[in-house]
């Protein structure tokens, strides 16, 4: 098993702070609401998507705040256009 130390830790705890405050940064609250329903059925894409949005906040590249139907064009560009669908 793998464990990490403290140190790796307190790392992984900054960069979670880190994400959130770019993400109320750069996102409208309905794109968070849609991220965090995201997160409840894809984890990892949403890990994938937070990433993703936080680098191009670090390059400079996101001028304005993303809306929920932007969030949801990007996020079909990262899951390649898959289509998800709920069963009841």
């Amino acid at each position: 098993m793998n464990y990490l130390t403290p140190e790796q830790m307190e790392q992984l705890q900054e960069l979670e702070k880190i994400k959130k405050v770019v993400m109320r940064k750069i996102l409208t609250k309905d794109a968070i609401e849609r991220l965090g329903r995201i997160r409840v059925v894809k984890p990892e894409l949403a890990t994938q998507l937070e990433l993703y949005l936080v680098q191009l906040y670090q390059a400079g590249q996101i001028k304005n705040v993303i809306d929920d139907p932007q969030l949801k064009k990007i996020l079909d560009s990262l899951s390649g256009g898959q289509k998800f669908k709920i069963i009841k």
